[in-house]
């Protein structure tokens, strides 16, 4: 009998779902408190380190016990405000209108009433599809989307359902119309039992908006921060995985695995998966195959690094390579620039605000290490 292949247990590039999602017990049992509680929260966290997975597993669980009805809305798929109004439309009827209501045209009926309604479109498989034209006047669209935001929260209240609206990518918000920011605010603020959810891939545009008290979302929603998975846990989750899927790791090869990754969600889910397709069914994943498991990592991940090498200014470049050769010291130090030939405190200070911009480096020790995964291992051994 021919048995069947065993599937690579390790995620990385899509959502982290079922086995996948790496832990984050109390991440989720507090975002899942605060979606019924109507609380607004953003969720901070540096690039890849699973902020959409996190929120999918808290709204699954919310949704199949029955417990909040909750409706995402992507804005980097709506770059004019009536593309924001049609994902509004479709994401409020599939997501909010239909599980409250049995019948279709009860569900569509909510959209009567709109200063601009809606076109409607039934594909072959049935799903309805929304749309609204170009070229209206901005007072008209501005109206319309006013409606859209305030339905959540009627629907909710009249059939005594929680509801959380999630907006992931929200810093392009401010893209689609600066004014936008205003005006969901002045929604948002009279929508206690609904609870608002923001993700955003772009920290330094996040932070800007909740926490600049000229803005109008300042101090509108509770912070929650991401920070890389604990050794423990990861490694449970590493060994386990490895464990039940007929093959074997040692707890050195885990933390070596780990010190290579800083524990970045993203990174380590990556060499995991490399790490498991180099060792042999039935086998066990030693540091050799652990260097094999990086080799191919850092191919892979080679034109992705080239690109960052040839947008990084010269500045940039070799305090990059500084950083990889020796992080966590002061990189304005005299001693260090030295060492490293770096230019002036002034031109380095401004490289390393440029790529903390870019979320390439993160503070760490006295100084600074390269927070993009396997970035410090390319650039150490591509000699650049």
């Amino acid at each position: 009998m021919v048995r069947n292949p065993q599937a690579n247990p390790f995620r990385f590039g899509d959502l982290a779902l079922d086995d996948a999602f790496t832990d984050r017990a109390t991440e989720v049992r507090e975002l899942k408190s605060d979606m019924r509680n109507g609380q607004n929260v953003v969720v901070f966290a540096p690039r890849r380190h699973g902020k959409s997975s996190l929120l999918w597993r808290a709204a699954h669980e919310l949704i199949r016990k029955r417990e909040v009805l909750v409706g995402q809305v992507d804005l980097m798929k709506t770059p004019t405000k009536e593309r924001l109004a049609a994902k509004l439309a479709a994401t409020i009827y599939e997501d909010i209108a239909s599980p409250l209501f049995r019948a279709r045209d009860r569900a569509t009926s909510i959209f009567r009433g709109l200063r601009v309604e809606p076109t409607m479109t039934l594909d072959v498989d049935g799903a309805i599809g929304f749309s609204f034209r170009g070229g209206l006047t901005g007072e008209d669209i501005d109206a319309t989307l006013e409606h859209l935001l305030e339905l959540p929260a009627r629907l909710a209240a009249d059939r005594d359902r929680r509801v959380a609206l999630v907006f992931d990518e929200f810093q392009e918000v401010v893209g689609i119309d600066r004014h936008l920011l205003a005006l969901m605010r002045s929604v948002f603020q009279e929508q206690p039992d609904v609870s608002h959810v923001y993700l955003g891939s772009k920290r330094h545009m996040m932070e800007r908006i909740f926490n600049d008290e000229n803005e109008p979302f300042w101090r509108a929603a509770k912070h929650m921060e991401l920070g890389p998975i604990p050794v423990p846990q990861f490694t449970r989750f590493i060994r386990s995985r490895f464990e039940r899927s007929g093959r074997g790791i040692e707890d050195e090869v885990i933390s070596l695995l780990l010190t290579v990754t800083h524990c970045h969600p993203y990174g380590t889910q990556e060499l995991a998966y490399a790490l498991w397709e180099a060792t042999p069914a039935d086998g066990r994943a030693d540091e050799q195959r652990l260097g094999d498991a990086l080799v191919r990592v850092l191919h892979s991940e080679h034109a992705h690094f080239e690109r960052i090498w040839e947008n990084a200014a010269r500045a940039q470049r070799i305090t990059l390579e500084a950083l990889a050769r020796q992080p966590g010291q002061p990189p304005m130090s005299a001693a260090y620039r030295r060492t490293h030939g770096l230019p002036g405190t002034s031109t380095v200070q401004r490289a390393l605000e440029s790529l903390g911009h870019d979320e390439l480096i993160e503070r760490w020790q006295s100084g600074y290490r390269i927070a993009e995964p396997f970035l410090a291992e390319w650039i150490i051994r591509a000699d650049v």
